[in-house]
């Protein structure tokens, strides 16, 4: 594991343990010796990642549509700066370069990019591992709806495995470095597995 893609907030959100979880995640990131892969922005808890990477003399790959520049004030002292087209582009260029993901705390685009990759991971288009920075139970209520989607069956016991869930940092990067992913299971139960 090289490289860490990390989605978050565009915004630092209303409570202070999101913005030191993003603090504490970024020095841990540095200390292991991994590259921060994000979205590129200078503000919210992607600014404050960013921020701190780059402060601890780390690595700091930023991808980001043109056209979100101005809104999302692109950071403009990263190691790297892909300039990509669109949404599609940017999570498909995370994907290539990345060998893991992790989500913070967000709204809609994060739930949205860490999702994508959980479903490229079940559909097998990686094994890459998927964590979920639980912050101050930030993210209990997505673990009580996956349990929901295992029981309702709409999704496989085995593949509750394909998001790891932790609300310590340095155990989360240790858990995602030792990432086995799970068997594979006939994700469709109306369908013959071969």
């Amino acid at each position: 594991m090289k490289r860490v893609c990390v989605f978050a907030g565009s915004n630092p959100g209303t409570h202070p343990e999101y913005k030191e979880s993003a603090i504490q995640l970024g020095k841990e990131l540095v200390k292991k010796g991994l590259e921060l892969v994000y979205g590129g922005s200078n503000i919210g808890l992607m600014g404050t990642i960013a921020n701190t990477v780059l402060g601890q003399g780390g690595t700091v790959i930023g991808v980001m549509p043109t056209s979100l520049f101005r809104g999302e004030v692109v950071h403009r002292n990263l190691t790297h700066l892909y300039e990509v087209k669109d949404m599609h582009e940017r999570k498909a260029k995370m994907g290539e370069i990345s060998d893991a993901f992790i989500a913070l705390p967000g709204g809609y685009g994060t739930f949205e990019e860490i999702f994508e990759f959980v479903s490229w991971g079940q559909l097998g288009i990686h094994n890459k591992p998927v964590g979920v920075l639980n912050v101050a139970g930030y993210y209990n209520p997505l673990m009580e709806m996956i349990a929901k989607a295992v029981e309702g069956g709409f999704i496989p016991s085995t593949h509750k495995e394909l998001i790891i869930f932790e609300s310590n940092p340095m155990i989360l990067l240790k858990k995602l470095r030792e990432y086995k992913p799970p068997l594979k299971t006939n994700k469709w139960s109306e369908l013959e597995y071969k």
